[in-house]
């Protein structure tokens, strides 16, 4: 027989662990984009992009470069590490099966990519992979 409340408090914990996973893999994903299609990320296109301040893009880059994630140098452009790279890449496939589910379901494109956004932070490897078999029928 299970726990409720130790179940509860367990689905809680992953809720808290996406949402503080959520900035790391929204940066690593909009640097390799930006790496992508310019050919270099700065810390002042990712507050554009973003619509934060340059101080919170500085705090945000400081933490991932503790978590290993990206290496950056004071005037310079912003660079994925190996780490930052697979997650930049992970994150990527997540939200275009996410975004394409939604599409098949019959929503518009523009609120499946708005939505996906959000939804790929939290959805588990179980729905991810539901989501993947669905989409290949």
């Amino acid at each position: 027989m299970t726990d409720p409340i130790a179940d509860s408090a367990a689905k809680f914990e992953r809720i808290r662990k996406a949402h503080q996973n959520e900035v790391a893999e929204d940066y690593v994903e909009m640097i390799a984009e930006l790496i992508e299609t310019t050919g270099e990320a700065r810390a002042v296109d990712l507050a554009q992009r973003f619509g934060v301040t340059a101080p919170t893009v500085n705090a945000t880059i400081q933490r991932l470069q503790k978590d290993g994630l990206v290496n950056s140098r004071p005037y310079r452009s912003i660079f994925l590490t190996e780490s930052g790279q697979q997650l930049a890449i992970s994150c990527k496939k997540r939200h275009q099966i996410v975004r394409n589910f939604l599409v098949a379901l019959g929503v518009d494109e523009e609120t499946a990519e708005q939505d996906a956004e959000g939804v790929e932070h939290h959805v588990s490897l179980q729905t991810l992979d539901c989501f993947k078999a669905f989409l290949q029928k």
